[in-house]
């Protein structure tokens, strides 16, 4: 039995690999988050509250599980917030990074960090593992830099790069593109989508999968997980209508440049999933397939 701790365990990554791996009985699941446990419902599972910024508590924690594996959820996301908060952002994005990194090499624990596809300009996507970096925000900056920490430092890395992450659990506490879109037009709101920045959204459950997928193989390096399909944020936007059937009309194009946000973001990343495909038998799905699968998970919630 692998015994895996997942810090961020209340985030929307953080309690879908809690379900699919406290599901099996080849693991031990350890969650780490901040406030009350998300989980509540799930088996073969612990969790302890903790702030992960706390790096003496941290690694006295750890030290007492003494895992075999780490799953790093933790971040802060809000691209924006992390431009006007700089040093809260460095805190959990690459001091924490760095507490877990010592841990792992100490004690030759396989770590799994969560990436992005903003450490990239955006200028020659999409883009494979070993492109050069050349972040825009201070976010891109902030995961590049984790990045650098772990593959200077350990060997027994897996970093996963992914992008626009959407999905569904039982206790949600943000929202994403999916669910925003939706109820915008359930509720006949008209809403502005950029039709000038390019991604390949990433369903969560792709994502835990592909953690679980480089736990059991313990493939280490660097892997790219996505959908498959590059698409602008607008078109994203035209095809959640249609899968819920919802009225396209409410949908407005807008350009980056009229919606002034603090951080810049890249014109067109995406990914090349061929190594994940090969290495970690990562099954490449596009975004209109997935947004299927998320709308049984919807129905079957209210059921």
């Amino acid at each position: 039995m692998k015994k895996v701790v997942i810090t961020g365990s209340n985030g929307l990554l953080g309690q879908k690999l809690v379900n699919l791996l406290s599901a099996s009985p080849n693991y031990d699941v350890i969650g780490l988050s901040i406030g009350d446990d998300r989980n509540d419902t799930a088996n073969n599972y612990k969790y302890y509250s903790i702030d992960i910024t706390n790096k003496d508590e941290l690694i006295k924690l750890l030290n007492v599980i003494k895992p075999d594996c780490i799953v790093n959820t933790a971040a802060m996301t809000n691209v924006d917030q992390c431009e006007k908060e700089k040093e809260k952002c460095n805190l959990l994005n690459v001091e924490a990074v760095e507490t877990l990194v010592n841990f792992c090499k100490e004690r030759s624990t396989h770590l799994i960090h969560i990436s992005t596809d903003f450490i990239f300009d955006g200028k020659n996507g999409p883009y494979t593992e070993e492109d050069e970096p050349n972040p825009l925000s201070h976010y891109g900056k902030s995961k590049l830099l984790s990045e650098e920490l772990i593959k200077s430092k350990i060997n027994n890395y897996t970093i996963i790069r992914t992008i626009l992450v959407y999905g569904l659990v039982d206790n949600m506490s943000g929202n994403n593109i999916v669910l925003f879109v939706k109820e915008a037009l359930e509720n006949k709101k008209t809403i502005t989508m950029v039709d000038d920045q390019y991604r390949m959204p990433t369903l969560v459950d792709d994502l835990a999968l592909a953690c679980k997928l480089a736990i059991d193989k313990k493939a280490y390096g660097v892997f790219n997980i996505s959908s498959n399909e590059l698409l602008s944020i607008y078109e994203m936007s035209l095809l959640i209508a249609d899968a819920f059937e919802l009225d396209k009309s409410y949908i407005k194009r807008i350009s980056t440049n009229q919606l002034n946000q603090p951080a810049n973001r890249p014109v067109k990343t995406g990914f090349d999933l061929s190594k994940s495909i090969k290495y970690l038998d990562f099954p490449s799905f596009s975004f209109k397939e997935r947004l299927q699968v998320f709308k049984n998970q919807l129905e079957n919630l209210r059921f």
